[in-house]
């Protein structure tokens, strides 16, 4: 009997809280089985970095006006199929290849529900000029449909990282550190699996290197700016006091909470005083601690990480120390064929496949949502 059922190649396309570019990865799935299991072969990524101006247009839109998101949604959108067409072409496909892009789209704002009160999000990136300029049916939107249910609209990926990485008998963590970081602890039935936020990643490391560059530097290259700082006590454990850090999952958060408001506030107010490499090295052992108080309750064996984050090698050796004790391996997800960079865009082309299949690709248990369902808005070339 051939338990290969069907196989898909399909585009998905994710920009994250970072801003910095759009991740695009061709992936080929294949149903394979029963219960709807599946295998995801990478073919080939690549990513688009976003032009400056383009970078300081998004940050302006977190606060800007109608007008200004109306066009940026449109400039994005081109931004986005240029980026899956050039993936076409370095991969050597044939645009008849591919059933579907399934695209992300920048978030601009995100706001999660509060004591029973609908919350909101906005990804932007017009679907429309995606599935015009590819000829590819378009697939976007995928949060508010788990936000129409209750949920928190994040995190989307742990239903992908089920699928994709989990082990019989093992407790695995997966830890992608973006703008924010969130974890997916795989439990052994889908349906318990927890998922959330555990706060910052890159974000207030990012914004606050931004701010000391004069912004001619974006991020802390390596580490080597929080490595040639020093810890200051008194900042770490006021950050640590945060409220968000006191909730319990499902939870998720933004730069609305861990960005740029709060960065200012910290570099020209209340920790002005601070060496600027100071205020960096803290904020990096803020992310590294956030991280390792969240995931060690769960006791992984194992905890793949994927993201921007990984690349901060500062970063990695206190998230490294803190674990030592605890006996978990921690794994780049390198060593599972996937590049760091690429796992979100690998994530949401999963989610794409299960939409076009008819098969739901939220986890109430990780969103909070009442129920499954399927995710996205299709758009047609």
């Amino acid at each position: 009997m051939n338990t290969q059922l069907n196989s898909k190649k399909i585009i998905g396309l994710m920009s994250g809280t970072s801003h910095d570019g759009v991740d695009g990865a061709l992936v080929e799935i294949t149903r394979v089985g029963i219960n709807n299991a599946i295998s995801v072969n990478l073919l080939h990524n690549i990513h688009l970095p976003y032009p400056e101006k383009l970078r300081v247009k998004i940050r302006t839109a977190f606060n800007g006006n109608t007008e200004a998101i109306c066009r940026l949604n449109f400039e994005l959108g081109e931004i986005f199929a240029l980026c899956a067409n050039k993936l076409i072409a370095a991969s050597g496909a044939k645009t008849s290849d591919i059933a579907l892009v399934a695209s992300h789209g920048q978030t601009i704002c995100h706001i999660p529900p509060v004591r029973a009160k609908w919350g909101s999000t906005l990804q932007i990136g017009e679907s429309s000029i995606i599935a015009a300029r590819t000829g590819i049916v378009t697939v976007s939107d995928f949060r508010p449909k788990d936000m129409a249910y209750g949920g928190q609209g994040a995190p989307l990926v742990p239903l992908s990282d089920y699928l994709m990485f989990k082990k019989q008998g093992a407790i695995t963590a997966v830890l992608n550190i973006g703008g924010m970081a969130n974890v997916t602890i795989l439990t052994e039935s889908i349906e318990d699996l927890i998922a959330f936020d555990t706060g910052p990643g890159n974000s207030l490391i990012d914004d606050t290197v931004m701010l000391l560059s004069g912004g001619k530097h974006a991020f802390d290259k390596d580490g080597i700016i929080a490595r040639g700082g020093i810890l200051d006590k008194n900042l770490l454990n006021e950050l640590m006091k945060h409220p968000y850090l006191k909730k319990k999952p499902p939870k998720s958060t933004g730069r609305e909470t861990f960005g740029k408001t709060l960065s200012e506030d910290i570099f020209y107010n209340r920790y002005s005083h601070l060496k600027k490499e100071d205020i960096v090295c803290t904020l990096t052992h803020f992310t590294a601690k956030t991280i390792f108080n969240s995931i060690s309750p769960y006791k992984p064996t194992e905890i793949i990480v994927t993201g921007g984050g990984v690349k901060n090698t500062y970063l990695m050796e206190l998230l490294s120390g803190l674990f030592l004790p605890t006996g978990a391996d921690i794994k780049n997800i390198s060593e599972y064929g996937i590049p760091p960079e690429a796992k979100e865009a690998v994530s949401f082309a999963v989610l794409g496949y299960r939409a076009l299949i008819g098969l739901p690709g939220n986890v109430p248990s990780a969103t909070g949502a009442s129920r499954s369902t399927i995710l996205g808005k299709f758009t047609y070339p």
